[in-house]
Protein backbone atom coordinates (compact mmCIF):
# COMPACT_ATOMS: atom_id res chain seq x y z
CA UNK A 1 0.00 0.00 0.00
CA UNK A 2 1.44 3.79 -1.20
CA UNK A 3 1.77 5.90 1.69
CA UNK A 4 -1.17 8.49 2.45
CA UNK A 5 0.21 11.88 1.60
CA UNK A 6 -1.39 15.07 2.97
CA UNK A 7 -0.34 18.16 1.26
CA UNK A 8 -0.67 21.27 3.65
CA UNK A 9 -2.22 23.96 2.11
CA UNK A 10 -0.83 26.58 5.00
CA UNK A 11 2.43 26.64 2.42
CA UNK A 12 0.28 27.21 -0.81
CA UNK A 13 0.57 30.73 -2.33
CA UNK A 14 -2.92 32.39 -1.11
CA UNK A 15 -2.46 34.81 -4.03
CA UNK A 16 -3.07 32.17 -6.31
CA UNK A 17 -4.81 29.49 -4.03
CA UNK A 18 -7.03 28.35 -6.86
CA UNK A 19 -4.74 27.45 -8.89
CA UNK A 20 -2.43 25.61 -6.21
CA UNK A 21 -5.87 23.65 -5.31
CA UNK A 22 -6.05 22.64 -8.88
CA UNK A 23 -2.76 21.18 -8.71
CA UNK A 24 -3.63 19.35 -5.70
CA UNK A 25 -6.99 18.21 -7.48
CA UNK A 26 -4.37 16.65 -10.63
CA UNK A 27 -1.91 15.48 -8.24
CA UNK A 28 -1.58 11.96 -6.46
CA UNK A 29 -2.14 13.59 -2.91
CA UNK A 30 -4.66 11.74 -1.00
CA UNK A 31 -5.74 14.49 1.06
CA UNK A 32 -5.74 18.13 2.01
CA UNK A 33 -3.96 18.73 5.47
CA UNK A 34 -5.72 22.38 6.78
CA UNK A 35 -3.54 23.91 9.71
CA UNK A 36 -5.55 26.05 11.74
CA UNK A 37 -4.41 28.41 14.45
CA UNK A 38 -6.10 30.64 16.83
CA UNK A 39 -2.91 32.61 17.61
CA UNK A 40 -3.49 31.48 21.00
CA UNK A 41 -2.66 27.53 21.45
CA UNK A 42 0.09 28.32 18.66
CA UNK A 43 1.86 31.91 18.12
CA UNK A 44 -0.25 31.98 14.54
CA UNK A 45 -2.64 32.73 13.13
CA UNK A 46 -3.46 31.19 10.14
CA UNK A 47 -7.35 30.74 7.53
CA UNK A 48 -10.40 30.36 8.83
CA UNK A 49 -14.32 29.41 8.02
CA UNK A 50 -14.37 31.36 4.62
CA UNK A 51 -11.58 30.01 3.42
CA UNK A 52 -12.46 26.35 4.30
CA UNK A 53 -16.27 26.67 3.74
CA UNK A 54 -14.97 27.56 -0.14
CA UNK A 55 -12.48 24.57 -0.67
CA UNK A 56 -15.71 21.65 -0.85
CA UNK A 57 -16.54 23.43 -3.46
CA UNK A 58 -13.56 22.93 -5.53
CA UNK A 59 -11.72 20.46 -4.15
CA UNK A 60 -11.97 16.63 -5.26
CA UNK A 61 -9.62 15.48 -1.90
CA UNK A 62 -10.43 14.52 1.82
CA UNK A 63 -10.17 17.76 3.91
CA UNK A 64 -7.57 16.88 7.25
CA UNK A 65 -8.67 19.40 9.59
CA UNK A 66 -6.33 19.81 12.60
CA UNK A 67 -7.32 21.98 14.73
CA UNK A 68 -4.24 23.92 16.32
CA UNK A 69 -6.55 26.24 19.14
CA UNK A 70 -7.93 26.15 22.86
CA UNK A 71 -11.58 24.81 23.10
CA UNK A 72 -11.72 22.96 19.63
CA UNK A 73 -15.25 21.39 20.99
CA UNK A 74 -16.69 24.57 20.56
CA UNK A 75 -15.97 23.94 16.90
CA UNK A 76 -17.08 20.47 16.00
CA UNK A 77 -20.51 21.59 14.36
CA UNK A 78 -18.25 24.15 11.82
CA UNK A 79 -15.73 21.63 11.04
CA UNK A 80 -18.45 19.04 9.95
CA UNK A 81 -19.87 21.68 7.83
CA UNK A 82 -17.43 22.20 6.26
CA UNK A 83 -17.55 18.52 5.11
CA UNK A 84 -14.13 17.76 6.09
CA UNK A 85 -13.29 13.87 6.47
CA UNK A 86 -11.02 14.12 9.70
CA UNK A 87 -10.87 16.65 12.58
CA UNK A 88 -7.64 16.42 14.25
CA UNK A 89 -7.54 17.91 18.10
CA UNK A 90 -4.79 18.69 20.21
CA UNK A 91 -4.30 15.91 23.50
CA UNK A 92 -2.84 19.44 24.99
CA UNK A 93 -5.92 21.44 23.96
CA UNK A 94 -8.56 19.00 25.35
CA UNK A 95 -9.69 18.49 29.18
CA UNK A 96 -12.32 16.10 28.11
CA UNK A 97 -10.74 14.29 25.37
CA UNK A 98 -12.78 10.91 25.40
CA UNK A 99 -16.33 13.47 25.12
CA UNK A 100 -14.86 15.47 22.04
CA UNK A 101 -13.90 12.58 20.41
CA UNK A 102 -17.20 10.71 20.15
CA UNK A 103 -18.93 14.26 19.36
CA UNK A 104 -16.25 14.01 16.08
CA UNK A 105 -17.24 11.15 15.46
CA UNK A 106 -20.90 11.83 16.07
CA UNK A 107 -20.95 14.32 13.27
CA UNK A 108 -20.08 11.74 10.97
CA UNK A 109 -16.42 13.10 10.99
CA UNK A 110 -13.11 10.64 11.90
CA UNK A 111 -11.85 11.64 14.98
CA UNK A 112 -7.78 12.06 15.32
CA UNK A 113 -5.52 13.06 18.14
CA UNK A 114 -2.43 15.38 17.68
CA UNK A 115 0.61 15.51 19.92
CA UNK A 116 3.03 17.93 20.38
CA UNK A 117 6.94 16.92 20.78
CA UNK A 118 7.08 16.83 23.64
CA UNK A 119 3.75 15.15 24.95
CA UNK A 120 4.43 11.13 24.80
CA UNK A 121 2.66 8.46 23.23
CA UNK A 122 1.89 6.33 26.24
CA UNK A 123 -0.70 9.12 27.03
CA UNK A 124 -2.80 7.91 24.57
CA UNK A 125 -3.34 4.74 25.64
CA UNK A 126 -6.66 4.81 27.12
CA UNK A 127 -8.40 6.70 24.08
CA UNK A 128 -6.34 4.90 21.28
CA UNK A 129 -9.06 2.36 20.24
CA UNK A 130 -11.29 5.12 19.42
CA UNK A 131 -9.19 6.85 16.95
CA UNK A 132 -8.80 6.61 13.33
CA UNK A 133 -5.81 8.39 13.53
CA UNK A 134 -2.77 9.96 15.74
CA UNK A 135 -0.77 12.62 14.42
CA UNK A 136 2.69 13.20 15.65
CA UNK A 137 3.98 16.44 15.60
CA UNK A 138 7.69 16.40 14.14
CA UNK A 139 8.13 20.19 14.88
CA UNK A 140 6.60 22.33 17.07
CA UNK A 141 3.06 23.93 15.66
CA UNK A 142 2.48 26.82 14.86
CA UNK A 143 5.07 27.72 11.60
CA UNK A 144 6.04 25.99 8.29
CA UNK A 145 9.43 25.12 7.48
CA UNK A 146 11.14 24.10 10.62
CA UNK A 147 13.57 21.53 11.06
CA UNK A 148 12.74 17.68 11.63
CA UNK A 149 12.72 16.43 15.92
CA UNK A 150 14.86 13.12 14.87
CA UNK A 151 13.35 11.61 18.34
CA UNK A 152 9.98 11.52 15.93
CA UNK A 153 11.17 8.11 14.60
CA UNK A 154 11.46 6.68 17.83
CA UNK A 155 7.81 7.91 18.63
CA UNK A 156 6.46 6.35 15.58
CA UNK A 157 8.00 3.25 16.86
CA UNK A 158 6.51 3.44 19.76
CA UNK A 159 2.74 4.20 18.68
CA UNK A 160 2.76 1.80 16.24
CA UNK A 161 3.76 -0.77 19.13
CA UNK A 162 0.84 0.34 20.90
CA UNK A 163 -1.59 -0.05 18.20
CA UNK A 164 -0.59 -3.62 17.27
CA UNK A 165 -0.63 -4.89 20.90
CA UNK A 166 -3.87 -3.08 21.08
CA UNK A 167 -5.18 -4.47 17.98
CA UNK A 168 -6.67 -1.06 17.03
CA UNK A 169 -6.84 0.89 13.75
CA UNK A 170 -5.44 4.30 14.40
CA UNK A 171 -3.01 5.63 11.47
CA UNK A 172 -0.37 7.16 12.48
CA UNK A 173 0.36 11.12 10.71
CA UNK A 174 3.38 12.84 10.92
CA UNK A 175 3.67 16.93 10.46
CA UNK A 176 6.64 18.67 10.13
CA UNK A 177 9.80 18.68 8.26
CA UNK A 178 8.66 16.13 6.23
CA UNK A 179 11.07 15.22 3.02
CA UNK A 180 12.35 12.30 1.00
CA UNK A 181 15.09 11.62 3.44
CA UNK A 182 12.56 11.89 6.52
CA UNK A 183 9.86 10.36 5.23
CA UNK A 184 11.46 7.03 4.30
CA UNK A 185 12.47 7.03 8.15
CA UNK A 186 9.17 7.60 8.86
CA UNK A 187 7.25 5.21 7.00
CA UNK A 188 10.14 2.58 7.80
CA UNK A 189 9.33 3.26 11.74
CA UNK A 190 5.23 3.00 11.06
CA UNK A 191 3.85 5.80 9.60
CA UNK A 192 0.94 5.56 7.37
CA UNK A 193 0.60 9.08 6.60
CA UNK A 194 2.76 12.04 5.60
CA UNK A 195 1.86 15.56 5.31
CA UNK A 196 3.82 18.00 3.99
CA UNK A 197 3.88 22.20 2.91
CA UNK A 198 6.60 23.82 2.33
CA UNK A 199 8.84 20.72 0.82
CA UNK A 200 5.76 19.90 -2.11
CA UNK A 201 4.74 23.71 -2.72
CA UNK A 202 8.18 24.82 -2.99
CA UNK A 203 9.20 22.10 -5.10
CA UNK A 204 9.69 22.90 -9.27
CA UNK A 205 7.05 19.85 -9.68
CA UNK A 206 5.04 19.88 -6.66
CA UNK A 207 2.96 17.03 -8.43
CA UNK A 208 6.06 15.21 -8.66
CA UNK A 209 7.47 15.16 -5.07
CA UNK A 210 3.84 14.14 -3.89
CA UNK A 211 4.40 11.09 -6.07
CA UNK A 212 7.71 10.09 -4.76
CA UNK A 213 6.41 10.68 -1.07
CA UNK A 214 3.48 8.16 -1.66
CA UNK A 215 6.45 6.18 -3.64
CA UNK A 216 8.00 6.08 0.13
Amino acid sequence: MSTIVAPSLLAADFLHLGRDIDMLNRSEADWIHLDIMDGVFVPNISFGFPVINLLKKVTHKPLDAHLMIVQPEKFIDDIAATGATLMNVHYEACTHLHRIVNEIRKKGMKPAVTLNPHTPVSLLEDILPDLDMVLLMSVNPGFGGQQFIAHTVRKVAQLKEMILKQQASALIEVDGGVNLETGRMLVDAGADVLVAGSFIFSAEDPGEMIRLLRAL
